[in-house]
């Protein structure tokens, strides 16, 4: 058995896995999740903001700490959508290694894709026809497969905070705006998802937290239960009210929704506009909602980091001879 710590450099959120993980099965020890917004204004001015910087290094920081006291032997932190398409994504990239000591790694669209499959089937067997729904804050990953393995997987640039910033600008958003939004999404999806696929698709399966707020709204909850959200299925209808409930009030009622995360609040609404659009274009009436993601497939990415040598310096401590 080895412990692993896995780190989540998302666009919205920023998220740590500390797990014990033996034959291929992942054991939880501590999860957190910390919505920081980094990919904030990624898209209309191209780099890594400094405000949104500063949140992800204080959350790090609380990281660090939590993962050294429950002796996490290797931490890999993976980072995405916002860091890949900012100028100066690798060099923020670069810092967070140097500062904190994380093996760190840029993930393609493609790479977050398949390691979002290795997560969800890490405690499973898909089905044959089954999507994978990945809705982040700068790109959607969507993956078809079964028990014989990937059968196709792309990633497209629509994400809660990207269309947020493209097209939500009323508080609440107005008729315009929601269909302006759906119709990023949408053609895109007809463009980019192969005819055959989109026949052969029978099921979905939903990650992230986009999908995992939307799922404890229906459920009514007070608090995030990540028990009872994992394998809730979450219908077409459902999906529908929620998404009618959140877009129609201003973002200040919307931060009060318990159990939603105040600091998601701003952007859940064209997160759950991508969600509808994908089951929509599938031809599904539901879809399950998996609290395993792209995280536990970082976990399992992160036994495979070289063993830390015998005897050296913490990772980022400072060595001065």
């Amino acid at each position: 058995m080895t412990r692993v710590a896995a780190v989540d450099l998302g666009t919205t959120s920023t998220r740590l896995l500390v797990a014990d993980i033996e034959d291929g099965r992942i054991r939880d020890v501590e999860r957190e999740t910390r919505v920081t917004r980094l990919g904030e204004g990624v898209d209309g001015r191209g780099r890594l903001l400094p405000l949104p910087i500063a949140r992800v290094r204080n959350v790090l920081s609380d990281f660090r700490r939590t993962l050294e006291e429950l002796g996490a032997e290797r931490t890999l932190a993976i980072a995405t959508s916002a860091v890949r398409d900012a100028e100066n994504g690798e060099a923020f990239l670069g810092e967070i290694e140097w500062s904190y000591g994380f093996a760190t790694r840029m993930l393609s669209g493609h790479d977050e894709a398949l390691m979002t499959f290795c997560g969800v089937t890490s405690e499973r067997e898909l089905e044959a026809g089954t999507v994978i729904v990945d809705p982040g804050g700068g790109s959607t990953e969507l993956v078809a497969g079964g028990p014989d393995g990937v059968r196709w997987h792309d990633s497209l640039d629509i994400g809660s905070v990207r269309l947020t910033e493209r097209f939500l600008h009323s508080d609440p958003p107005t008729e315009e705006e929601l269909d302006a939004c759906a119709a990023a999404a949408g053609p895109l999806l007809a463009e980019r998802v192969p005819d055959d696929v989109r026949t052969w698709v029978s099921a979905a399966i939903g990650v992230a937290g986009t999908i995992t707020s939307i799922a404890a709204l229906d459920l009514g909850l007070d608090e995030h239960d990540r028990e009872r959200v994992h394998g809730h299925v979450l219908t077409a209808g459902a999906l529908q009210r929620q998404l009618e409930r959140l877009a129609s009030v201003p973002v200040a009622e919307r931060r009060t929704m318990r159990p939603l995360d105040p600091e998601r609040a701003p952007v859940i609404v064209a997160g759950a506009v991508i969600v509808r659009e994908v089951v929509d274009f599938f031809g599904l009436d539901r879809l399950e909602v998996s609290e395993r993601d792209i995280l536990d497939g970082a976990a399992l990415a992160a036994l495979d980091l070289p063993e830390p040598e015998e005897g050296a310096a913490p990772p980022g401590a400072y060595t001065c001879c």
